[in-house]
């Protein structure tokens, strides 16, 4: 963190060296840990064959989708009581996590009906031609995971109160307690019992169960700057409401357009092979670690950006969001150098085939180059300009993108060039770079910062 520390910050400026330092160095930690954890799973359901490695891969796109559609809606509340808290008004910033806890329990419930109703649609429409192994795990996975989307929503929520009062630290502490969880259930169902799909789908459930109630207990402690007030009435406040999902809604379209694009391009994926499905996913993984420190420094961004708005004061704004772009792309450079020096010890890891070690290289690679130049305009910065309330023009230039630049792209470098999954990875690039473009020329200007609640 010296490279952001070393810069002076202004006094009487929101945030000092050491609060970013607390804050930004327990939300990296806690991305190394669900990556890491994640990357486990993928590699102890491996024993199980490449048609395991393919199926949980195809079903985890779907609760990518969920979780980052959640996620998003989360932040969106976060946003709000980010501001309020700028505003010094601590009441409103305590009743909003209420009403963001509400539509998030609200939606969870009805996102888990719909799994269960429509699982054989998307395992034989949307996932394209899959051989009979694949589909039999994909089943499985599916089958047990939807049951977890309610507790999902809930931690995602609470994790994202607690970082908009600057407490990541607390969010660790909490996916420290549901990771060993999952890590410690998968290798016992997976090795211990040899139950394959279902030994990694377990864990899951039960890891996301923990870490819901572990959240609630510390949203209804009264004495925490974010809270649930009590007593808790589930009643719609209207303004409150509309303020929440004026930001998250937005934000939650744009994660499940972005998602739901990723979903289409794996059953382009699938049309290649199982060898080009299980790249794919290692691709994913490794690609996970290239940009793990811009996860975490778009997540400090909507706590940061969020309070400046809200006292809003656009310089301090400007400048913390120029700072933690700085440390992204310097970060993010240097973990990508480490992916290329660790991918192929960690790839014989992998009970994979000698052609899905081959592209799963290639992936890595094209991932890495974007990751150099492009990641952080792309992705960590939007989330400045969301937390000042510029959501529509985030949500327009990613949809445009994405379906343009990465779905096109991806058909026709794939399919008429003849170029496979590489095809699909090459197609990432140009939706990253005209992504860069526009959210760059957006915060040049002035037209993000001049929306109001």
């Amino acid at each position: 963190m010296t490279l952001f520390l070393e810069d002076s910050i202004p006094q009487g400026y929101l945030f000092s060296k050491r609060d970013i330092r607390n804050l930004i160095i327990p939300l990296i930690l806690e991305q190394l840990l669900g990556v890491t954890v994640g990357m486990l799973d993928s590699i102890m359901v491996s024993y199980a064959g490449e048609a395991a490695v393919s199926g949980v891969s195809l079903v985890d796109s779907i609760f990518i989708l969920i979780q980052q559609m959640f996620a998003a809606l989360a932040a969106g509340g976060a946003v709000v009581a980010g501001q309020y808290l700028g505003m010094d008004n601590k009441q409103k910033a305590c009743r909003s996590v209420n009403q963001l806890l509400i539509v998030t329990a609200l939606a969870g419930l009805a996102v888990t009906i719909f799994l269960y109703a429509s699982r054989g649609f998307l395992l034989d429409s949307v996932f394209g031609k899959i051989t009979p192994a694949v589909r039999s795990s994909a089943d499985v996975y599916l089958l047990i995971t939807s049951a977890s989307v309610p507790f999902m929503t809930c931690f995602l929520t609470a994790f994202a109160v607690f970082r908009a009062q600057g407490d990541s630290k607390l969010s660790l502490r909490i996916s420290v307690v549901m990771n060993v969880i999952n890590l410690f259930g998968n290798a016992l169902l997976v090795y211990g019992f040899k139950m394959g799909t279902a030994g990694v789908a377990i864990p899951t459930l039960v890891s996301r169960m923990a870490g819901a109630v572990i959240c609630l207990r510390y949203l209804l402690r009264q004495h925490r700057t974010l809270h649930i007030s009590l007593p808790f009435r589930f009643v719609i406040e209207r303004k409150m409401l509309y303020n929440i999902l004026y930001i998250g809604v937005p934000n939650g379209f744009e994660s499940f357009m972005f998602n739901f694009g990723k979903i289409i391009l794996l059953s382009l994926v699938a049309e290649f092979g199982t060898a080009s499905i299980a790249a794919n996913a290692i691709g994913n993984n490794f690609g996970l670690y290239q940009v793990l420190p811009g996860l975490a420094l778009s997540l400090a961004m909507v706590t940061v950006v969020s309070r400046c708005a809200g006292a809003a004061d656009i310089e301090q704004a400007r400048f913390y969001t120029k700072r933690l772009m700085k440390m992204s792309t310097v970060y993010c450079s240097l973990a990508t150098l480490l992916v290329f020096a660790l991918s192929w010890p960690v790839l014989k890891i992998y009970n994979v085939s000698a052609e899905a070690n081959k592209l799963a290289l290639i992936i890595t690679a094209i991932h890495g180059t974007g990751t150099f130049f492009t990641y952080t305009p792309s992705f960590v910065l939007p989330n400045a300009l969301r937390s000042a309330n510029d959501v529509k023009y985030c949500l327009i230039i990613s949809s445009v993108s994405m379906w343009l630049a990465r779905v096109g792209g991806s058909y026709v470098l794939a399919r008429w060039f003849g170029m496979g999954v590489i095809g699909v990875w090459l197609a990432m690039q140009l939706d990253w770079i005209f992504r860069s473009v526009c959210f760059i020329r957006r915060f040049k200007g002035d037209e993000w910062h001049s929306i109001r609640l």
